[in-house]
C-alpha cells in the first residue's frame, strides 16, 4: 500500500532574474512500512521536498497524495489538523517544550486533539527509546541524545501514517547519532512505521530500504540501502 505520493511536485522562489526552480517534478511513492532516506548537497532541495511532504510549505505545482489523501486540496484549518494526527516530524533542533516534562511532550500532539493517550504504548515508547527513568525530567535536565529520543518518541506516539526527520542526527556526538539512528530504524521495524529521513551521512542513509538523490532540485533514485 502506498502511503506517500508526490506528482510533478514544483516548488519555484522568486521570479525573472532572482527565479530559483527550489524543486522540479519530483514524481515517487512510499509504501507503507518503508524507510526512505533523502540524500542530496547542502542547498539541493531536500529540505524543501521534505517541507512540502509534509504541508509545512505549498507547492508552486503539483500534488502530494499522503494516505490517500491530496492534502493541498484541503483547507488551512482541516490541514493543521490532518497534519498533526498523520505526520510525526524528527527535526535537528529537538523543538521539545522546555516547561514539559518527556512524558508531557511525549502526548502533547495527543491532548492537542482531545484523544487520550494510550498509558501502555506510551510506556513502552519510553521504554524502548531508554527514557523510562527519565520521564518525568524537563528537557534542559536531558543530554542531547536523549533529547532526541524524546522527539521521537513523541513522533511515534500518535501513530502517524509517515514520520518526518531533518537531519535528526545533527546536533548530535558520533555515538548518540548512531544509536538515534537504530531507535529510528527499529521504530520501523518494531511499529510498521514510514520514515522518510533527510541525511548527509551516507553510513546512515545505509541503514533505509531505498535512497533518493536531489541535486539541483531534480530528485533521483539511487536504489536500495543496506539490511
Amino acid at each position: 500500500m502506498k502511503v506517500l505520493i508526490t506528482e510533478n511536485l514544483c516548488k519555484t522562489y522568486g521570479a525573472g532574474e532572482t527565479k530559483v526552480e527550489a524543486l522540479k517534478n519530483a514524481s515517487f511513492s512510499v509504501s507503507k512500512g518503508e524507510f526512505v532516506a533523502i540524500v542530496g548537497p547542502s542547498g539541493s532541495g531536500k529540505s524543501t521536498l521534505l517541507n512540502l511532504i509534509g504541508a509545512l510549505d505549498t507547492p508552486t505545482a503539483g500534488k502530494v497524495l499522503l494516505d490517500g489523501k491530496d492534502i493541498f486540496t484541503m483547507k488551512e484549518k482541516e490541514l493543521s489538523v490532518f497534519r498533526r494526527q498523520n505526520i510525526g516530524f524528527v527535526f535537528q533542533a529537538y523543538n521539545l517544550v522546555p516547561e514539559l516534562n518527556v512524558e508531557e511532550n511525549i502526548v502533547l500532539p495527543l491532548l492537542l486533539d482531545y484523544r487520550k493517550p494510550e498509558k501502555s504504548y506510551i510506556d513502552e515508547l519510553l521504554n524502548v527509546l531508554g527514557l523510562a527513568e527519565r520521564r518525568h525530567h524537563l528537557p534542559h535536565q536531558l543530554s542531547g541524545g536523549q533529547q532526541q529520543r524524546a522527539a521521537i518518541a513523541r513522533a511515534l506516539a500518535a501513530r502517524p501514517a509517515i514520520i518526518l526527520a531533518d537531519e535528526p542526527t545533527g546536533n548530535l556526538d558520533s555515538k548518540n547519532s548512531r544509536d538515534v539512528i537504530n531507535l529510528m530504524k527499529m521504530s520501523v521495524e518494531k511499529y510498521k512505521q514510514t520514515l522518510i529521513m533527510i541525511t548527509h551521512n551516507e553510513n546512515f542513509a545505509s541503514f533505509a530500504d531505498r535512497v533518493l538523490n536531489v541535486e539541483d532540485g531534480v530528485v533521483t533514485e539511487l536504489g536500495g540501502g543496506q539490511r
